[in-house]
């Protein structure tokens, strides 16, 4: 029994001696501070977007509210605003030192230079830039940079009313410009409407201007130097001008916008004009009834026809809340093939992804041949960084050429001159 009881005392000292650290550890433990997870941070994405149409808004907010609840740490908050107001909400965003971390927008080069964007390289996702067509993003860098990318798309086309140019006993669409003014003429003849819907307002100066200079084989800037007052350039002005005398257009160039001349073409007004491939969703939607048809930008006799295009794009300011993987998951949510097919049907624009563009050609002729016409257009100078001063300062030009005597040469000479001034060359 003794033998047997020293044993049993072994074996106890020997556990004891191995349970002892290990109490003691538990007591040290639980004397000192209780272990904290780390607080998970949330991330701010300031989203303002342009408002194209009244689908906008609910699409849009339809998309963040699902990737804010597959994303719960991740705030997004939208403003979508009318493009009348759009530069006036995003300037005073950045002079109170708060810029949004997405902008919607159309313009981007005079951000870059500056210094005040992210380069979205560093955000945006190998999937998402495999699928991005080349040459738009192209123009959306700078210096080797990606200032920008490519959000939606559009070509530039004339659209008529069918019935009107059957009334005035036009067969077809006018591709020159002497078949655009006799067009005009004879639609104006039939005392049921104007003839060709010219917009000078604030809103597309730019691309009426961009119309008739390539139309007569200008251009805005050749070899890295501006040409707006080059001889084809002003020949195009002249001649819409001379489409305004002669009362061949609507009577409100610089007052009525391109989407109220729509509408003014939807009721029976308003013989044909120029706009972009969504007329073909937009105007068929308010007006079920109208018979319309599509041709050619009109070019100068003798000119070979033009492809035109515009893409808007998203730019991404820095900010003292800059979250890069927040914003990259953003960006992959909001190109998401099925969401943003959706996003472009129901807007009427063009993809700029080549994943979605695919799918719809194979849908759809007609989207197969814009895109096509996408891939040769001319655009903008949108990489210049002097391009948005230029832009507002032709803004003005409607009004001085059409109703203040100022010859479309001189305009041009003005416009030039703030152009090199502004840009240094």
């Amino acid at each position: 029994m003794q033998l047997i009881s020293r044993q049993v005392q072994r074996v106890v000292a020997i556990v004891m001696s191995m349970i002892l650290p290990m109490i003691l550890s538990s007591c040290i433990n639980s004397n000192s501070e209780p272990s904290v997870p780390p607080k998970e941070e949330r991330a701010l994405i300031r989203f303002v977007a342009s408002e194209y149409s009244t689908e906008t808004k609910p699409i849009l907010e339809k998309l963040v509210k699902e990737f804010e609840l597959k994303n719960p740490l991740i705030d997004v908050e939208l403003q979508v605003a009318n493009w009348d107001i759009l530069d006036g909400i995003y300037t005073t965003m950045i002079s109170k030192n708060q810029p949004p971390d997405l902008l919607n927008t159309n313009v981007y080069a005079h951000f870059a230079q500056d210094g005040l964007l992210n380069d979205f390289s560093e955000m945006i996702s190998p999937e998402l830039a495999n699928k991005l067509y080349p040459n738009l993003l192209e123009m959306d860098r700078m210096t080797g940079v990606q200032y920008a990318i490519p959000y939606v798309a559009s070509t530039r086309n004339l659209y008529y009313n069918e019935e009107l140019f059957a009334k005035a006993g036009i067969a077809a669409p006018p591709a020159t410009w002497s078949e655009l003014r006799e067009a005009a003429r004879k639609i104006k003849a039939t005392g049921a409407a104007d003839g060709f819907g010219v917009d000078l307002t604030d809103n597309e100066t730019q691309a009426y201007l961009s119309y008739f200079f390539y139309g007569a084989g200008g251009t805005w800037i050749k070899d890295g130097k501006w040409t707006i007052n080059s001889t084809a350039n002003v020949e195009g002005l002249t001649f819409l001008k001379d489409l305004f005398d002669l009362g061949l257009t609507d009577p409100d160039p610089t007052v009525t916008t391109r989407d109220e001349k729509q509408r003014i073409l939807g009721y029976g007004e308003l013989g044909m004009m120029i706009s972009g491939n969504y007329f073909t969703s937009v105007v068929p939607k308010e007006f079920p009834g109208l018979k319309w048809g599509v041709g050619p930008i009109p070019v100068k006799d003798g000119t070979p026809p033009i492809f035109f295009g515009v893409h808007d794009v998203l730019v991404s300011f820095k900010t003292d809340h800059t979250n890069k993987e927040a914003l990259s998951k953003f960006l992959d949510f909001l190109y998401d093939d099925s969401a943003y097919e959706e996003m472009i049907k129901r807007e009427g624009f063009l993809p700029v992804t080549t994943t979605v563009g695919t799918r719809l050609s194979d849908q759809d002729e007609v989207m197969r041949k814009n895109l096509e016409a996408l891939s040769k257009a001319k655009f903008y100078p949108v990489q210049e960084p002097s391009w948005q001063a230029v832009l507002d300062y032709a803004r003005k030009m409607g009004d001085a050429v059409l109703y203040e005597h100022t010859t479309p040469q001189a305009a041009l000479d003005q416009l030039q001159h703030f152009a090199e001034t502004k840009s240094g060359r």
